[in-house]
Formats: C-alpha cells, structure tokens, sequence
C-alpha cells in the first residue's frame, strides 16, 4: 500500500488543496495537477485539459453506483446485496464457468491488474482488454521487430523535429504538445516550439495539422507504402514512382533529408497507422524507418495510447506471464495466441461462458455479436456509472475512481510508473480501492477451491 505524502496537502480558509495529482484520463497520464477540495468534494481543477477535468469534478445529477446490485435473471430487476454476497456470487459465477473471461483493466490500478491476473489463473480464465482492438497491432510489431523508443521526457528535453501520424493529439490527448512535444520548453530546447519543427502524415486536415509547420496528406491505406519508400530512400535507393501515397516523390525524398538533418527526432502514431491496410506491418515498418535513421542521427518512436493505464495493462501481463495481452490459463499456464485468445474472438465464437469486467463499457464499444454473446452469460460488471454494459450484468460491483478515490499507480504511454495520489475519499459503500476488493475476491476463490493463500 502506498504511503500519502502530506507535504502535498494543504489547506487554506477550510479547503484542502492536493498538488502533484496524476490524472486517470489519458496515456499522457499528466501528473502537475491541482484538486481544491472541500468537504471531500473537488470543487475546481488546475492544469488540467477539460476532458481532465470533467474526469476529477463530480457528475452533478448522474447515478452512482455505491452498494452491489444482483439479478437472478437479466429480465429481473436489480436488488441491492451486501458486499459479503456480492463476493462470493462473483466467486460462484468464476468458479462454475468452464471458460470466464476477464476483460477491461486499462482504466484501473497497476495492483487491480495484478490482482486480476492472479484471479484469472485461478478460475483457468482469458484475461484481456481494450488494447486488443485499438494498440494491439503495435504491440504485435514490436515483438516482431523491436522498439527505438524513448521517454517522453528525452523528446521534450531534446526533439527538434516532431512527428504526428495517423493522429490528432489536439483532440486526443490535448496536453501531449505542450507538456512533452511541440511547445514545451526542454533543457536542451530552451525556446519551445521555436526550435522544434512539427510535421503531420494524415488523410484528414486535423486540428493538430492545422498547427504543424508542414502537412502531409497521404492516401488512406498507404502507410505501408511510404514507410518502406522514406527507408528506401535513406538507404540510396533509386526511386521510379513520381508518387508514392498520393504524395510526389520530391516531397518524401525532402522528409528524409529534414530526417536525417535532425538531432532528434520523434515519431508519434496512432489508431490511424495502427489500423490502416496493412496493420502491424505498417508499425513494423514504421519501427524499421526510424532504427535506418538511428544509423545517422538520433530517432524514437512511440504510439499514442490511449486510456491512461492501457500500457500498464500490457506490462503488468507481461511481467507476470510473459505476454503483454490475450492470455490464457485453461491448462493451468499462461499461453498467447492472437484471433484464439483474445476477448472479442473468444466472444464471437460463443466459447465464453462467464464474464467479469471492469474498467471498460464493452456493451458500447464491442462489435454486435460479441455484445449478443455477454447479454446471454452470467456478467460480473464493476463500473462507477451505469453504462449498456452494466445493464446486461447479473452482478453490479460499484467501483472505485483510481487514482482519484485511491492512492495507485500506472504506466505512462513511454512505459514509465507513475504514482496516483488520492485526493478525496470514495462515497460510502464503496470499496477502498478496486484492488481491495478483487484482492479480497482472490482469497474467497482459493477458499473455495482449496488452495492456500500467499
């Protein structure tokens, strides 16, 4: 458990202010903000973006979940339970199923993932998560070819040529250009943005296009395409295309040369890349251009994620099993395999037959069939808010706002730790954080199959 640091709490006519606060919205996972509280309720937000700030500032109005709901039937209606009945109904639904999956965790704890992965070993499960359908293809490439990566910290210290493609961190991630990329001020880039040149690779003319000094507007689907040409490039190729991606060739040969003419340089992608025609091949050979360019200069590359803890997720699975997403347990160890063990597959496929979820709307975001599958299943749902999720649920765990409601930790998108201070307490009937309770969830399933708690 985490210590709270006091010298971060003050007080000031009858309101607490709580500085260095993480915010659970993005993978930027900005930890400069300021929450002004009064009685245990945050009143005003400093720092943050807006999207940020609506994350910290109570919902005036919309239901809270604060005790469990549990339905016999999904044509039932919910009746409250007792915390002790809500444990061991979820431990019953687990235990009995010959094929739960537990899917979500991006908008969790670091120790809520552990303790997730230890239950899902338990009841020989799938754990997975949102990284499947959105970051999932990056993941794959860098298995596949390796990782120039870097901290967000060494790009606003050093970058003076900014890279954004396939993605709109205006919209996305609304403070990741002026606290780490584009306008920031860094140790070796004293004067921000005037020192720093800012290109954008996309179809669209987004509002991040709209700021960059130069925008590239390439064809849909041809990322590939051009990835392998500026390599080719690079390399001293000959190239015959007059275009490459909609793009004449003069254009990308005049990249590659502000390529290689930089200090260092940053490449940022997003779901635009990640899911163009060719996929993990297209990361893959976004990796392959930017190791050509650390053989002259000095090049990182770095997808932007998206729920704050989604890297986190990744890492955590991958430290305790081996593999970063997807895994499963059915014969008491964890094994990987894309399209066989990932969450929406398993789903569309009918062979889950039990699930828990938390820290994720699947009802909403999942394709249909998928959705058809987990309204016809015992649901465990944790969630603060009713979502369509919840609304196909047996069991409703209220949760707990990480990082806001309780002290934790999460990986930034650069795969750095970072500790979230708690700021207000949850309402009563909640947990105190949702690793408590899965934690304690954990000790009644190895209660009731028997095996010794460690």
């Amino acid at each position: 458990m985490f210590i709270s640091d006091n010298s971060k709490i003050t007080e000031k006519g009858g309101k607490k202010f709580v500085t260095d606060v993480t915010c659970p919205f993005d993978g930027s996972a900005c930890d400069d903000i300021v929450c002004e509280v009064e009685n245990n309720e945050i009143i005003a937000v400093y720092n943050a973006c807006k999207v940020g700030t609506a994350n910290f500032l109570p919902c005036k109005g919309a239901e809270r979940f604060t005790t469990p709901l549990w339905r016999e039937s999904k044509k039932d209606a919910f009746k409250p339970i007792t915390w002790d009945e809500a444990l061991d109904k979820a431990a019953d639904i687990l235990i009995k199923a010959k094929h739960p999956l537990l899917f979500g965790w991006s908008e969790t704890s670091v120790e809520a993932i552990r303790e997730g992965v230890r239950l899902t070993e338990l009841v020989s499960g799938t754990i997975d998560g949102q990284v499947t359908h959105c970051h999932g293809p990056s993941v794959q490439a860098i298995q596949e070819v390796g990782y120039a990566g870097a901290t967000l910290g060494e790009v606003k210290n050093r970058a003076d040529m900014i890279v954004y493609w396939g993605c709109n961190p205006m919209n996305a991630h609304a403070r990741h250009m002026s606290r780490y990329s584009t306008y920031v001020s860094g140790f070796f880039r004293r004067h921000g943005r005037q020192e720093r040149k800012l290109i954008v690779i996309d179809p669209r003319h987004t509002d991040t296009a709209k700021l960059a000094d130069q925008w590239i507007q390439i064809e849909m689907g041809s990322d590939y395409e051009i990835f392998e040409t500026l390599r080719a490039i690079i390399r001293g190729a000959k190239i015959s295309k007059e275009s490459v991606g909609g793009v004449p060739i003069a254009t990308w040969k005049q990249l590659a040369e502000d390529m290689k003419a930089s200090s260092y340089g940053a490449i940022f992608f997003g779901l635009g890349l990640t899911h163009s025609a060719a996929k993990k091949n297209s990361v893959a050979a976004a990796i392959g251009l930017t190791q050509d360019l650390c053989g002259i200069t000095k090049w990182q590359i770095m997808p932007l994620r998206g729920h704050y803890n989604v890297t986190g997720l990744n890492q955590v699975l991958s430290w305790m099993t081996g593999y970063p997403y997807g895994v499963n347990f059915a014969r008491g160890f964890p094994r990987y395999n894309i399209g066989e063990f990932t969450g929406v597959d398993l789903l569309n496929r009918k062979e889950v037959d039990a699930m828990l979820n938390i820290a994720a709307d699947p009802g909403a975001h999942l394709p249909q069939k998928a959705v058809q599958r987990i309204a016809e299943i015992p649901l465990i749902a944790c969630d603060i808010h009713p979502t369509p999720t919840t609304e196909l649920a047996n069991l409703i765990i209220p949760g707990t706002h990480d990082g806001i409601e309780a002290e934790a930790s999460c990986y930034r998108m650069d795969g750095i730790p970072i500790h979230m201070r708690k700021v207000v307490d949850p309402p009563a009937g909640c947990a105190e954080s949702n690793a408590v309770w899965l934690g304690k969830l954990v000790e009644i399933v190895e209660k009731k199959l028997g095996i010794p708690h460690v």
